[in-house]
């Protein structure tokens, strides 16, 4: 096999002016914005604007005759509602579909028939009635769920603010956002949402959040300055719906409405269409095979009953109708639907939320789950987690012996020396963010300010004793803010020491902190930095910055009383505070720690056979540190592997990288192998992502035949969330776009909850089948009465209304408690592979059936009109070789009614409970009125026609002795039926080992549903008036319950042989043990209540 290699290109910055190649512009298509690579000048210009770039205060902007023209012209600045199909044609849409068609055209024949010959056909008026409810019901139950998922776009309108600040004639005013046209010139604002996308010309200390955009956790800085080329990443850009954290600046608008970053989103939301899920695919294609099976089975057999048996058309005509009706399942729909919707309830207690009653078993039926980092897979708070100060190293948390971290570091203690001390009074004081309540656990208390400097005050509020009062105590009295050209912020306190009053503190980016410094705090003295302490410098730093830590410094200087009283006016200009002589206090990392229970679930997650890969917008380095820590990378990346073997990475073969990870530059370069290569390993990190390489690795996943899964919280991954077979959104930090765009929703926003859901959509799948399994056994009796009755012919055994209360009586019961089924091996449910497993042997499968579709019936998987196949094409591939071949073809796929169910329900229990059921039927007519078998297969012809009394071994048999012995035999069929299904009940409980054992018994309902069932076929049988209406007779003995009991016995010893012999030689399969997951916690994970302290 060739060895394919994925190269990392270096960003160019290209001619503004100049059409985009065609790999360039699939990058960008999505974004569309180019302003942030031309100089001010020409993007005013270009608009038409005219501004003051020195003091854009004093900028004329645009005029209002301009700006009303544009906006005339180009229309409001808002995004284009969605288009809407009316209620009632998308009920209709349902209503209309095959199973619920079939129900109908058989509700209708039945007061067809009735209008023919009221008299023989009265009990049509109830079996019509039925036939068509059960279609309306089942419509309108779905039509309930669909209707409950409201428009996604509706969520992004409420992304954009109201009101904004515009400079129009030379003034400062307040417009509606809406009113906003190309070349505004904006006034941001400290806590101001972004109207639109603008070109920042002006700012001071402006940075915006984009973490719902690009998934970057931190406030990023904006400023008229620029040196990348992606829009994403551009520092002059800032974007609608985002927000200024801090700071103030000036912008001018270069996208608004549906050509905003956001409404490029939304369109590529609004775009995308969730593939039907597994469950509903497998669920069809049995319809349409019951379906096709029925009708050609009715339409047989009524030409039969005209032709060969001379049946007049109103009694073919029934029969036809009775076949039907007995091959057609009509209470699994609602069986479907309402195990689902138990099943959904549960999950809701396991803070799982269901839009989408399918997505509950898609979740379990997952093949691969691509998550967001931050928010999802961290807590998007950032925090403490080293600290390197007096030349020692601690933890911001404590940790457990033996560790690594207890062997090269001690956990932080604030007394433990004077640098520590120190230290933590600069991370107190320094910072200018602040609780904005001081009740509460810290953990939960809400921060003013940035998100670093969150995670700063918050770790020195654990650590610093009085910490609440600590401003008041030391006043700050003078404060040079953080700015992207000095890289650092000083303040100076009233804070008493040996020699004077005032404390300097400074912290920033390390390298520039180190510059102002000529001492370091050894713990105890201030001593001269030497190169041996710069060594220790470089050490500490590389080793937090290779972790994907943010990383900060620290400095102080003990102001002298005699050059700086405590009344001491400092000010900027000109410069009259120190600037340099400052003694290096040391460094603190913090970084976005994964949430609690992550690395558990991800492990649990790899070993249930599911592949987890992360797809993020935030840097590489952070992405591969942050899934290394929680199982979902282990092994080497080819440069790790290259480093360690000393050779270049072009000469590490592929077969040895089972990591990778991908920088989003790349994406749009990739070709067809370098997918392939990439999907080929077995842990993946994407990074640097774009909502629409989200969208495209979705795609390309489920091009490969994989169930993919997406979870996420921002606004960016609403479209990957869309597309996804299942999208998962968080609740509490999620956006309202990704809650809309999902069909599930974390409510605890936790991300260990989906361990809990994929072991509850396996649970109800195994219930489902099961359940399935079980209802539809009971169709070979029914289908086998009225094939006899014709065939033989012989009294109709079970007349269609009692078919009807099968399907919709005792069956609904006992069938809806296998919802409530726990499993019969907990620990082994998540050991099994997918029920869809992905390998090169399904993805070699998957390609020969696409070029073979695509070269038979010209069907493209990149174009949707190609899959409209005509009615005579999809007749033609029905009855073609390669059809049924495929059907029948041998794979590791586990679908909902496979082979061993239709084998075991049709043919197997399906033939032993048509046994025990004519036994039961000729038994009671024997016992009631002596009719033998071979007397009532003798007149079963006429059985119950005027006119056909007969006389038998002495013996006279009016025509209502008939009908009435027939009441005792179509009773005894039905409740035969019904207890044989009681055995089978618990028989199908056993789907991964023997049917025996205390779990077929764990589930009290299942006593429960038995005992309403029963008693529901007793009140059809035994009770008047109500067994009028079903012609069935309340004077059946008893007898018949025993009978039936014992044939339940025979078939319960027949499917215990039955599980031996097929657990031996085909038993079941589990995934193989990963080596080096690492099933504990993190070493510190936080709860609501506050901060738990967990081991490493």
């Amino acid at each position: 096999m060739a060895e394919r290699h994925v190269t990392v290109k270096e960003p160019h910055i290209p001619d503004s002016t100049a059409a985009p190649s065609k790999k360039e512009g699939q990058g960008k298509a999505m974004i569309g914005i180019t302003e942030h690579l031309m100089p001010i000048a020409s993007v005013t210009e270009k608009y038409g604007v005219s501004i003051n770039e020195s003091k854009p205060q004093d900028s004329l902007g645009l005029t209002t005759a301009e700006a009303a023209k544009r906006l005339l012209e180009n229309g409001p600045n808002c995004l284009t509602p969605p288009k809407k199909r009316h209620w009632l044609l998308r009920f209709l849409d349902i209503l209309l579909g095959l199973f619920n068609m079939m129900l109908i055209v058989s509700g209708i024949a039945c007061y067809i028939l009735l209008g023919i010959n009221y008299a023989e056909n009265y009990q049509n008026t109830y079996l019509g009635a039925i036939l068509l409810f059960v279609a309306f019901g089942n419509a309108a139950i779905e039509f309930f769920q669909m209707q409950k998922a409201a428009a996604i776009l509706e969520s992004f309108l409420n992304l954009i603010p109201s009101q904004c600040y515009v400079i129009r004639d030379g003034q400062t005013i307040q417009i509606a956002a809406k009113d906003l046209v190309l070349g505004d010139l904006v006034v941001i604002r400290s806590g101001d949402k972004i109207p639109a996308d603008l070109l920042i010309i002006a700012s001071t200390e402006l940075k915006v959040d984009n973490s719902s955009l690009t998934g970057e956790s931190d406030p990023q800085e904006r400023s008229k300055r620029n040196t990348f080329e992606n829009p994403l990443e551009a520092t002059n850009l800032a974007f609608n719906s985002t927000l200024a954290v801090v700071g103030n600046g000036y912008g001018i608008v270069v996208r608004t409405g549906d050509n905003t970053v956001i409404g490029r989103i939304a369109s590529l939301t609004a775009n995308e269409e969730r593939r039907e899920s597994p469950l509903s695919v497998e669920i069809e294609s049995f319809v349409k095979l019951i379906a096709g099976v029925a009708a050609v089975t009715a339409v047989v057999f009524f030409i039969v009953a005209m032709t060969a048996k001379n049946e007049g058309i109103s009694n073919s005509l029934n029969f036809a109708i009775g076949t039907f009706v007995s091959f057609v399942p009509e209470g699994l729909p609602a069986t479907v639907t309402m195990l689902l919707s138990l099943a959904a309830a549960r999950m809701a207690k396991r803070q799982v939320l269901c839009k989408d009653l399918q997505g509950v078993e898609t979740l379990g039926a997952i093949t691969l789950l691509a998550t967001d980092k931050t928010g999802t897979l961290t807590r998007n708070q950032m925090t403490v987690t080293y600290i390197w100060t007096g030349l020692k190293l601690y933890t911001a948390q404590a940790i457990a012996e033996g560790s690594e971290d207890a062997r090269i570091a001690t956990p932080f203690n604030a007394d433990a020396n004077d640098a520590c001390n120190e230290l933590i009074h600069a991370a107190t004081l320094n910072p200018t963010a602040k609780f904005t309540s001081k009740e509460g656990p810290v953990a939960t208390r809400e921060i003013l300010g940035d998100a670093t400097e969150a995670g700063l005050i918050r770790f020195a509020a654990v650590k610093l004793p009085n910490f609440d009062n600590a401003h008041d105590r030391f006043p700050k009295t003078f404060e040079i803010p953080f700015n992207s050209s000095n890289k650092w912020a000083m303040t100076i306190h009233k804070k008493k020491h040996a020699t004077g009053s005032l404390m300097l503190y400074i912290k920033g980016a390390p390298e520039r902190v180190l510059k102002l410094c000529t001492t370091i705090h050894s713990g105890t003295s201030t001593v001269p930095f030497t190169a041996e302490h710069n060594t220790q410098f470089e050490e500490m730093y590389t080793m937090f910055a290779s972790k994907g830590h943010r990383v900060l410094a620290f400095a102080c200087l003990a102001l002298p009383g005699d050059k700086f009283p405590e009344n001491f006016e400092f000010v900027k200009d000109p410069v009259n505070y120190p600037t340099t002589g400052f003694t290096f206090l040391g460094l603190t990392s913090l970084e976005d720690p994964p949430k609690h229970g992550v690395r558990e679930a991800v492990g649990k997650c790899r070993e249930a056979g599911i592949r987890v890969m992360m797809v993020t917008g935030d840097h590489p380095l952070t992405a591969e540190a942050i899934g290394r820590k929680i199982n979902m990378m282990i092994a080497d990346t080819k440069p790790m592997i290259a480093r360690k073997r000393g050779v270049p990475e072009s000469h590490v073969p592929e077969s040895d990288v089972h990591a990778i990870v991908i920088h989003g530059d790349t994406i749009d370069s990739l070709t067809d192998a370098d997918w392939e290569n990439i999907f080929d390993k077995e842990e993946i990190i994407f990074a640097r992502t774009s909502p629409k390489h989200k969208l495209d690795i979705v795609k390309r996943a489920q091009g490969r035949g994989h169930i993919v899964g997406v979870t996420g919280d921002g606004v960016n991954d609403s479209p990957a969330l869309k597309k996804a077979d299942l999208g998962i959104a968080m609740n509490m930090s999620g956006s309202d776009v990704s809650k809309e765009a999902a069909a599930m929703i974390l409510l605890d926003d936790n991300f260990a909850s989906t361990v809990s859901g994929i072991e509850e959509g396996r649970l109800i799948f195994q219930n489902l089948k099961k359940s399935i399994q079980y209802t539809i056994t009971h169709t070979m009796p029914e289908v086998w009465a009225n094939l006899f009755y014709i065939v033989v012919p012989m009294p109709l055994p079970l007349s269609s209304i009692l078919i009807l209360v099968v399907d919709l009586g005792f069956e609904l019961f006992i069938a809806l408690t296998y919802a409530y089924d726990v499993s019969e091996n907990p620990e082994g449910l998540m050991k099994l592979p997918p029920r869809k497993p992905v390998n090169f042997q399904s993805i070699d499968r998957l390609y020969k059936r696409r070029a073979a579709d695509l070269a038979e019936y010209g069907i493209d998987p990149e174009n949707k009109e190609s899959h409209k196949l005509s009615f005579g094409t999809k007749l033609r591939m029905w009855f073609s070789k390669r059809f049924w071949a495929e059907k029948f073809e041998k794979n590791d796929d586990e679908i909902l009614i496979d082979r061993d169910v239709l084998m075991y329900s049709y043919l197997e229990a399906g033939t032993i409970q048509t046994l025990g059921c004519l036994t039961c039927f000729f038994f009671a007519m024997w016992y009631h009125y002596s009719i033998t078998p071979g007397e009532a297969v003798t007149y079963g012809a006429n059985w119950g026609l005027d006119g056909n009394d007969y006389v038998y071994n002495g013996r006279s048999v009016s025509v209502a002795d008939q009908n009435d012995a027939l009441s005792y035999g179509q009773s005894a069929y039905y409740l035969a039926l019904m207890f044989q299904q009681c055995f089978n009940h618990f028989i199908c409980k056993a789907r991964l080992s023997n049917p025996w054992g205390s779990f077929m018994f764990k589930n009290k309902w299942s006593f429960v549903g038995i005992l309403c069932g029963g008693a529901f076929s007793l009140l059809i049988v035994y009770v008047p008036p109500v067994n009028i209406a079903f012609l069935t007779n309340y004077r059946l003995t008893p007898y018949v319950w025993l009978i039936a009991m014992l044939w339940g016995l025979v078939l319960y010893g027949y499917a215990i042989i039955r599980s031996v012999i097929r657990l031996r030689y085909a038993p079941i399969k589990y995934t193989t043990q990963i080596g080096g997951l690492q099933m504990f916690p993190t070493r510190w994970s936080t709860r609501e209540s506050g901060f738990r302290v967990l081991p490493e």
